[in-house]
């Protein structure tokens, strides 16, 4: 017969179990500031963007998606676009093969998209990072902005797939005149994002970024980008180190705004 536990010993574990349980919950919330994540619906009828965050003992992963579409198609391919993200990022070693884990992620996406969307009823634009030993490892298609925060400034380190970004290229390149360089540069129109058939290559870092304590990795789409001033964004990532705190309060200001027809807004920070 198994002795029977004493009751001393009873009392020291449970103390010890509700010490660990206290611990535990001391420390989400610590963990929770390092990553924050909001999004609204603006003027739209239907929310079409979607993010998601994912950590594991390598590192972290973020990705943001910004749907578009018809009849909820946009917002069926932005989840699309995130559920495969994360799901690739829990089966393979992404940080040991970023640049491949990217490429796979991406045409996964878009043929997942192909394959349960109508055609031509969604698509979006995508953006991941990935984060690992303060280095930075990035890739997207379409229109997101993937920025660091060091220093006071944001820097974008992504360009995105716009027509006018695309003519800037190639009048750099001097394959395009300038006069017709000139002509496109107001056109924001996308030409590569995944859910259509002529998806092209994805824009990746050429580099690792390496990052340091205080820096931040910004992900947001077009909504906030396009609604407020790069300063304003500044402005509230100087706020401290709550990321969460810092994207709700930018989100905040894209409501605010007077701008008409403002389209969806979300926004990913990750605070080193």
């Amino acid at each position: 017969m198994i002795p029977p536990v004493p009751a001393a010993l009873i009392l020291v574990l449970s103390v010890a179990a509700a010490v660990l349980v206290a611990r535990r919950m001391t420390l989400t919330p610590g963990r929770d500031i390092r990553v924050g994540r909001c999004m609204t619906i603006g003027d739209r009828e239907v929310q079409e963007d979607n993010y998601g965050v994912l950590e594991n003992d390598a590192g972290t992963l973020l990705v943001l998606a910004d749907g578009m579409g018809r009849k909820y198609g946009g917002r069926i391919a932005g989840r699309i676009a995130i559920e495969t993200f994360l799901d690739l990022f829990k089966e393979y070693k992404a940080f040991e093969k970023p640049q491949y884990y990217f490429r796979k992620a991406f045409h996964a996406a878009n043929r997942a998209i192909l394959n349960k969307v109508e055609d031509g009823r969604g698509s979006a634009s995508v953006a991941a990072a990935l984060i690992a030993d303060h280095t930075l490892y990035y890739a997207l298609a379409g229109n997101i902005k993937i920025a660091v925060y060091h220093g006071g400034d944001l820097v974008p380190v992504s360009e995105g797939h716009t027509v006018d970004v695309l003519a800037r290229q190639k009048y750099l390149q001097g394959s395009l005149a300038k006069e017709s360089a000139i002509a496109l540069l107001d056109r924001r129109r996308l030409y590569n994002f995944v859910g259509h058939e002529g998806f092209k290559d994805i824009e990746f870092f050429s580099q690792p970024l390496p990052l340091r304590t205080g820096d931040a990795v910004v992900l947001c789409s077009d909504g906030v980008f396009e609604t407020l001033r790069w300063r304003e964004i500044e402005q509230e990532l100087a706020q401290g180190r709550d990321a969460q705190q810092q994207a709700l309060r930018i989100i905040e200001r894209v409501n605010r705004s007077k701008l008409p027809n403002k389209d969806n807004a979300s926004i990913v920070i990750y605070r080193c």
